[in-house]
């Protein structure tokens, strides 16, 4: 277990319980650990700063203290294996929302998990964790979603590594002026009550794939998937309702499930 200090507990409409860490190794596990000792539906954890927080498939990924927003929430809902990835889509369509709330950005997002500039840079990133292990008697198996907002870092190329310049961009960067991180949670939270709501019916789950399918920039475009063992080339045509991302090959439509993706590139 990652050493933790806690700065503040707070609640707000739908989240009577959001846990604020001046420092903490991962809030995806700190919450995955919490489930198994069974913490509730809609724990919220924020960090001013992670130790060892990671992206999909085990990436790191570090901002200067206070910098970002990074924020987890504890899920525990009756959602069948197929619509798991709808998790992820229900925090990345509220994160995208609040950017524009506080900030006038209108991102947009990268299948599977990116919230992207206009211009292609990458603002965010959600990564979702399952305990399907986790004892039965505390309820649903607990799904934790975190997502990672470039909130003022970085500030310029000159803040990243080489390997990422022009990759990366933060809402200080593209809006021109600071934006207060703990307003951007009020609305990232007030935004993600209503999709949760929206997760826990087959017609909600339905209407948060259409509303991720209007938003993903993914759709249209040349693709190359990478999965283990085979990649896929083709034209990205679709999302299925579950929000699984339909592509068009030469030997016919193939559906790639999320959670199989190494990397999603452009093809070529």
């Amino acid at each position: 277990m990652g050493d933790s200090s806690s700065s503040d507990s707070r609640s707000l409409p739908g989240f009577s319980d959001i846990r604020w860490f001046d420092s903490i190794d991962s809030t995806n596990r700190y919450l995955l650990e919490e489930a198994r000792g069974g913490a509730p539906h809609r724990v919220v954890a924020v960090a001013d700063h992670q130790t060892a927080g990671r992206g999909r498939l085990g990436r790191s990924w570090e901002a200067p203290p206070g910098s970002n927003l990074l924020v987890s929430v504890l899920l525990r809902l009756d959602l069948p294996a197929e619509a798991r990835h709808l998790a992820s889509a229900a925090v990345a369509l509220a994160a995208a929302s609040a950017i524009g709330a506080e900030t006038g950005l209108a991102p947009v997002i990268k299948w599977p998990n990116d919230l992207l500039a206009a211009d292609g840079r990458k603002l965010a990133g959600v990564l979702a964790e399952a305990d399907l292990a986790a004892p039965p008697e505390h309820g649903y198996p607990p799904i934790v979603v975190g997502i990672g907002i470039n909130v003022g870092w970085p500030r310029s190329d000159d803040d990243l590594p080489e390997g990422l310049v022009g990759q990366a961009t933060s809402l200080q960067q593209e809006a021109g002026h600071p934006v207060d991180r703990s307003a951007l949670l009020d609305s990232l939270l007030g935004y993600l009550g209503p999709r949760l709501t929206s997760l826990g019916t087959p017609e909600g789950r339905a209407g948060l794939a259409s509303d991720l399918r209007r938003q993903c920039v993914t759709i249209g475009s040349r693709v190359r998937v990478e999965m283990p063992g085979s990649v896929i080339e083709g034209t990205a045509t679709d999302l299925t309702d579950e929000g699984h991302l339909v592509v068009a090959t030469d030997g016919g439509s193939k559906t790639v499930v999320a959670g199989d993706v190494v990397h999603l590139r452009p093809a070529g």
